[in-house]
């Protein structure tokens, strides 16, 4: 959820419109002011005005750096974003999505607030919760730093007695319709930064808990890419687990046609490569569309790689004709970095395999000052790269909004 934004217009109750300029001074004195309209018991026309206010402030950099100052503001701000109507939940929600935006913020909100990452997760996976989805893209933003991420995973496990707050987060974002009042795509950006943490892949690749297996079809999720890219970064570190690859590329799982499919176009094969494929990616349509973010299909490459860790898993993605779709993928693809990284991949799967000993490429260790040589020529490539595009005049950026 990208910045949120707010109107600005006159006001008649004292507190200055929400876009009128003002020193720095000054701006600390009216946001003192603003405290006693958010608390619970003001009058709900003059309190929804004073959210707005807030909400203007967290549009820009200062002003969220003055609100991260402001405990007892945030401490009131959490509570009307949870608080049910007529209180200006969905306005004060925003505001702690842009303010969560900004890392630096995170340790003045949870200080505030220390029940926020449980209160938020409470409101997310609520399906009678109108602004759930606010809620999802608070945590989404919070949970992308080791140490919030560490402590939803904390609420999560004490969540609910009766059944695994990770459980609850998987079966809201898996199931249509969950909340009819709001869609809950940001629940896959939370799990995957969750997913960064070995005790949540744990969970994830629990053979009994068959979690993998739901989140596969959210690959071709066309209603949202923040969906889809967060179950695709999901399902890239678990594949950071090679002990799993020979079940996740096995029969229970057959992730790989997953990954494969939204890098597929329309390409029309000869009938011994086509054989080569699996069923679901032979003969496609010819209005057959690749996945269109490229960071999405980047994530979605670099998940193949890993599965090629192992002497077995590179068999096997062999085996299931990857290299057809990549040859063909490589042909169009547009971005240089993802083109690079499905160079990279193709390397891999036509190279010789690697001398005894070195079979699993996950655990070879590369001398420091090899890995140092390595990152050079990475740099160098990736600026030969980008180089003729520096010869076209550049845009004027008009100012950079927190995601």
């Amino acid at each position: 959820m990208g910045e949120a934004k707010t109107g600005t217009g006159a006001s008649a109750d004292g507190l200055v419109p929400a876009g009128s300029p003002m020193p720095e001074a000054g701006l600390e004195t009216e946001v003192a002011k603003l405290l006693p309209f958010l608390e619970p018991g003001a009058r709900a026309d003059l309190q929804a005005k004073a959210v707005r206010h807030v909400l203007a402030l967290t549009g820009s950099g200062p002003g969220r750096t003055l609100l991260a100052g402001q405990a007892a503001l945030l401490r009131a701000l959490v509570d009307l974003a949870a608080a049910p109507a007529p209180a200006p939940a969905r306005d004060a929600a925003h505001a702690l999505v842009n303010l969560a935006a900004e890392p630096g913020l995170h340790e003045p909100l949870l200080e505030a607030e220390p029940a926020l990452l449980a209160r938020l997760l409470g409101r997310a996976l609520d399906p009678e919760w109108p602004w759930a989805e606010e809620a999802a893209a608070v945590l989404a933003n919070l949970s992308r730093e080791p140490a919030p991420c560490a402590a939803l995973m904390a609420a999560l496990a004490t969540e609910e007695p009766g059944e695994s707050g990770l459980e609850r987060l998987v079966r809201a974002l898996c199931t249509p319709d969950y909340n009819a009042r709001a869609p809950l795509h940001y629940l896959g950006p939370v799990l995957s930064n969750l997913s960064q943490r070995p005790a949540a892949r744990t969970f994830l690749l629990d053979p009994e808990r068959c979690v993998v297996q739901r989140l596969l079809p959210l690959t071709q999720f066309a209603d949202s890419s923040v969906r889809r890219g967060g179950v695709v970064g999901t399902l890239r570190n678990c594949c950071f687990e090679h002990r799993h690859h020979e079940w996740l590329l096995g029969p229970q799982v057959d992730i790989l046609p997953f990954l494969l499919l939204p890098l597929a176009g329309p390409e029309d094969f000869s009938e011994e490569e086509m054989e080569r494929l699996p069923v679901d990616l032979q003969y496609l349509p010819p209005d057959k569309q690749r996945e269109p973010d490229a960071d999405i299909r980047k994530m979605l490459i670099e998940a193949i790689m890993l599965l090629t860790a192992t002497a077995p898993g590179r068999q096997q993605v062999r085996n299931q004709g990857a290299y057809l779709i990549l040859r063909e993928l490589h042909s169009w693809e547009p971005e240089p970095d993802v083109q690079v990284t499905c160079e990279k991949l193709i390397q891999v799967l036509i190279g010789d395999e690697p001398e005894p000993g070195m079979e699993n490429l996950l655990e070879v260790q590369v001398p420091e000052d090899v890995e140092r040589q390595l990152q050079q020529l990475d740099q160098q490539e990736q600026h030969t790269r980008e180089q003729p595009e520096e010869l076209a005049p550049e845009p004027q950026a008009e100012g950079a909004t927190p995601t």
